[in-house]
């Protein structure tokens, strides 16, 4: 009997680690799905091969300093950082993160919304999208600590129950991304691979897996081994570079101890033909605000322009044109 391809991604209740060869495409294809390409063939080629692409200049500079000002304006409000989506660094009062951006702030709705990452999503995925979860990414200068190495599909599967490799990443890059503070790094062909890791998951693992994660990590053999197939690469760039990773790429950073902040955009865009089912081994579903389930209707392109710092609620939203 053929088991499901949901069924052949297990995790976290052996003794030892294993790796399982991926069995869905990378690059999704359905000839009935009618939607734009923005990617070339030579780009979707390059993305199959390494799991990830970057885009550099994809939103101007001006749009940056808009988006940047939204994104501060948002850690430094004292209500947010209150709130169960907002979290806070485990050893500073820095914020780590801020979930469900696009419920709290006009500007990240319309982002999210923007074409120039749906239309991507959805020609890579073949399908509609929705959001799957969305988020700020801080690493204030001195403060900002690691986030160790991962693959968000083996976690999203366990603890949310999503059933297929079917689901790609948006970060956009806010501020310089450099060597030195703390890049997201990639390890290029590993998408390839699922790494079933070690340890069994504990109730509401999430409250204190979003400031350091000690379950869903790969073992250092099965990190050694996808590291000589494919490499490390640092994802640096300046601001408006937009980097797109699959799901399961094995990917992380380290700390930064420079100076320089280190701020992002994380939008994750799900197939509707991939909603969430259970989450395995009787955990219970994680928060809305992380793993969305009630908010699954499809996502209908817009172009935006954030040149001019608009508020969404300004009378020049006519400046959003509805495609």
């Amino acid at each position: 009997m053929t088991l499901p391809i949901s069924d052949l991604y297990e995790s976290r209740y052996e003794r030892e680690a294993a790796i399982v060869v991926r069995r869905e495409p990378v690059v999704h294809q359905d000839e009935s799905f009618n939607a734009p390409r923005p990617l070339s063939p030579e780009l979707l080629q390059e993305y199959l091969q390494n799991g990830f692409l970057l885009l550099p200049g994809l939103f101007s500079q001006k749009e940056i300093a808009a988006l940047n000002g939204e994104v501060e304006s948002l850690a430094s409000e004292p209500n947010i950082r209150k709130r169960q989506e907002c979290i806070i660094e485990p050893e500073s009062n820095a914020v780590r993160s801020i979930f469900m951006v696009h419920k709290l702030n006009r500007m990240m709705e319309q982002l999210s919304c923007d074409r120039r990452l749906v239309d991507i999503a959805r020609q890579v995925l073949a399908s509609d999208v929705y959001l799957h979860q969305t988020r700020v990414n801080l690493k204030p200068g001195f403060e900002g600590k690691e986030f160790y190495w991962h693959s968000d599909f083996e976690t999203w599967h366990i603890e949310d129950g999503m059933p297929e490799m079917r689901a790609i990443s948006f970060s956009i890059l806010l501020t310089d991304n450099t060597v030195f503070n703390g890049p997201l790094m990639v390890i290029s062909g590993s998408h390839q691979y699922f790494i079933s890791c070690i340890g069994e998951t504990p109730e509401e693992n999430f409250r204190q897996s979003l400031q350091r994660q000690q379950f869903g990590v790969p073992d250092h053999d099965s990190l050694k081994m996808l590291c000589t197939l494919g490499g490390i690469r640092s994802m640096t760039g300046p601001p408006g570079t937009v980097v797109m990773f699959d799901c399961n790429i094995m990917h992380g950073s380290y700390g930064n101890i420079s100076p320089y902040p280190r701020h992002n955009i994380f939008f994750v865009y799900n197939s509707v033909h991939n909603a969430l089912h259970d989450p395995r081994y009787g955990l219970q579903p994680r928060p809305e605000h992380i793993a969305a389930r009630d908010s699954i209707s499809p996502i209908k392109p817009i172009m935006c322009d954030f040149s001019e710092g608009l508020s969404f609620d300004d009378p020049k939203i006519q400046r959003i044109r509805r495609a």
